[in-house]
């Protein structure tokens, strides 16, 4: 014989609570409303320890109240309050969320409909949280029901239910016109996984074994289920009330027990036909096994959803499904800015999901779902070639190594940058900008394989285009002769570097200045702005010329507004001749003092008198700005020396006349030209063609 036990065997996570609390929190002054379970074993073993049993709140003087996991109305809450009754509240977690949806729908005046027995201490409970609305039970004879088009209904189910009978009258209700019809399938998971292995298990065997009390709801609908598939099915609430001698004909039993039935029934079954000492294939081991608690084939990473049973100083304690026993999910690891016990409280009955985090014990975190979430949607942008950026932290003979959230990036050596890599220690603590040319992700392998290089190069592409857009339209708008306003962005010994428009042009120091600048800062400031003339373009070369000076008036224009014939000036010797002195009058105006209007006395050499340099102050004898020209004399601002004697200086006359007669006819520097006073002038570019 095969003997083989359903894994959702033993209590289910409500009743195991409920009995864990009535096991320790006992005696005289305690009381459970009502049976804890269905399950007249366990409810004699808890009698035992002093625990009343009530069904009214006058039967009761006691001090503490515990509340089975069916749950009861609001009004025992509220009369307990009223006689200082301690509560604890052991309502199964999915009976809180169907009493909150009862609650709700009936205070906005919705018929309430309960697909359940009527007489179930749950539904009991869940007529008592619907206050005055009106409430029906239906079951078996849903279809005889009355509706109208105007009514407002809400659609519950006892959490026991049989999932199969709920579709049923779900299918009934969306034949029916209603004004609004709001469903809620509330049946646990236990209970439909419980009906779904029952289903399965029943079909394969010769004969079934159900286990649990004759009350016990569940209970019922689990014989149900497999009497449909097989005709040899037993029903059980004591595991001695078993015929186990005519199981002996079969070869395959399949075992399954109510959510109010302890595994030990379950075993104790499982022994007592193995002691039939018919051979069978399943080991003792093996059915232990197959009923421990599945928690163990969670895998890290895996994400859950868990149904909040309570609100603790640490954190929600959480059903899980296929785990009997609640789980802490600690308010750190609460995806939430701050943890609310008794906001928590009020949400008892809802569903949340959380990752397994850790192992042996699991660990709970739902802020781990967010951080996971939040890595999946980079992750997606990243393969769809967005930039991320992270920060180097090794490297190896192939490139750089970083990470990213739970990922490994690898940026080759060729895609750090353009060009050779030579140093790779060097960029380890460096932010480097990537873009991920591939994604692995298969389970244990998470890598990314990233380039720098494609953003660079990229880059470069888009300031290459962008400045040859720049330039085609800065040359298609700039011709020789324009006048421009450009900013002075630096200086070189040639010349300075403006900026037109983005654009950079050179104004050569030679048209800067129409004095012959020695350095461009002699005229212009950095980071001025001035108006140049463009002397030359050629988009070719992408080269333009700028001047100055161009658009300055020259000195000499400006001479005849300035200067007259007797004016006396002030200026500095600047170059020496042999027929006399030229002086700076001001920047770009030189005039010649004459060797003969230096002093009154006759000059072999001006260098005897004056020298580069100097200082003097001269009188204009002679002025002509087209011809840029001035003669000036230092001489007319003295006074001339007393005159000796006639026969001496007669004589001397005669010997200066006749000296300086052959001096002037022999000198080839002796002005051609000849101004009023007898006094020639002769400009710079005299001497410079002569």
């Amino acid at each position: 014989m095969e003997i083989i036990i359903a894994k959702k065997s033993g209590f289910c996570p409500g009743v195991q609570r409920a009995v864990d609390t009535a096991k320790k929190i006992y005696g005289e002054n305690v009381a459970i409303f009502g049976e804890i379970i269905h399950n007249e074993k366990v409810v004699d073993e808890i009698a035992t320890l002093g625990t009343k049993t009530v069904y009214s709140l006058d039967d009761f003087d006691g001090d503490t109240l515990i509340i089975r996991s069916h749950g009861v109305g609001k009004s025992i809450f509220t009369e307990a309050e009223k006689r200082g009754i301690k509560v604890i509240d052991r309502t199964c977690p999915f009976v809180v969320k169907t009493q909150k949806i009862v609650e709700k729908y009936s205070s906005e005046n919705y018929r309430i409909i309960i697909a359940g027995e009527k007489t179930h201490p749950e539904v009991v409970g869940l007529i008592g949280w619907a206050g005055d609305a009106t409430v029906d039970v239906i079951d078996e004879d849903f279809d005889s029901i009355d509706v109208s088009e105007n009514d407002k209904i809400c659609l519950v189910a006892q959490t026991t239910y049989s999932d199969t009978k709920f579709q049923k009258i779900l299918a009934f209700f969306d034949k029916k016109r209603v004004k609004t019809l709001e469903v809620f399938p509330t049946i646990c998971y236990t209970t439909r996984e419980r009906q779904k292995e029952a289903d399965l298990l029943s079909r394969s065997c010769d004969a079934m074994v159900v286990i649990g009390g004759v009350s016990s709801s569940n209970t019922r609908k689990l014989a149900d289920i497999c009497r449909s598939n097989c005709a040899n099915t037993f029903s059980v609430s004591d595991p001695n009330d078993l015929d186990y001698i005519k199981l002996v004909k079969f070869k395959k039993v399949g075992i399954v027990a109510g959510a109010s039935t302890p595994i030990g029934q379950s075993m104790e079954v499982f022994l007592k036909m193995e002691s039939t000492e018919v051979k069978n294939s399943n080991a003792m081991e093996e059915a232990m096994t197959a009923m421990s608690d599945e928690q163990l084939k969670f895998r890290r990473g895996q994400k859950v959803v868990a149904t909040i049973s309570s609100a603790t100083d640490d954190g929600l304690m959480l059903y899980i499904n296929n785990t009997k026993k609640e789980i802490l999910l600690p308010k750190e690891e609460i995806d939430c800015e701050n943890y609310d016990k008794a906001e928590y409280a009020k949400k008892v009955g809802d569903e949340i999901e959380v990752m397994i985090v850790g192992l042996n014990p699991v660990a709970l975190s739902q802020k781990a779902i967010a951080a996971q979430k939040e890595e999946e949607e980079l992750i997606a942008k990243i393969q769809a070639g967005e930039v991320f950026t992270v920060t180097c932290t090794g490297f190896n003979k192939g490139g750089l190594t970083a990470k990213f959230h739970s990922y490994d990036i690898f940026v080759p050596s060729s895609q750090i940058r353009i060009g050779f890599v030579k140093d790779l220690e060097k960029f380890v603590g460096k932010t480097l900008r990537l873009k991920a040319e591939k994604v692995e992700n298969n389970g244990r392998k998470k890598q990314i394989v990233a380039s720098q290089r494609v953003i660079l190069e990229a880059e470069r592409a888009e300031r290459d285009a962008a400045k040859k857009a720049k330039e085609d339209e800065f040359f298609a708008n700039i011709h020789e002769g324009d006048v421009v306003t450009g900013t002075v962005v630096r200086f070189a010994a040639f010349g300075a570097f403006v900026d037109v428009n983005g654009f950079d042009c050179l104004a050569h120091i030679s048209d800067l200045s129409w004095t012959n600048a020695k350095t461009p800062a002699d005229v212009l400031e950095l980071n001025k702005s001035y108006e140049f003339k463009v002397l030359k373009c050629d988009q070719e070369t992408k080269k333009v010329s700028l001047g100055y000076k161009q658009l300055q008036p020259k000195p000499w224009e400006l001479a005849a507004d300035k200067y007259a014939v007797g004016d006396v000036i002030k200026g500095t010797v600047v170059r020496i001749v042999s027929f006399g002195a030229f002086v700076e009058v001001e920047k770009g105006i030189d005039g010649l003092v004459h060797v003969s209007q230096i002093s009154h006395e006759w000059l072999e050499n001006p260098t005897s008198v004056l020298k580069v340099g100097d200082e003097v102050e001269a009188k204009i004898l002679g002025i002509d700005p087209e011809k840029e020209k001035m003669t000036l004399s230092i001489k007319a601002l003295t006074p001339a020396p007393e005159r000796p004697r006639r026969e001496d200086a007669e004589g001397e006359a005669k010997h200066d006349r006749k000296g300086r007669r052959e001096k002037v006819e022999a000198n080839d520097d002796e002005p051609r030209e000849w101004s009023e006073g007898g006094v020639g002038g002769i400009s710079l570019g005299d001497l410079i063609n002569k």
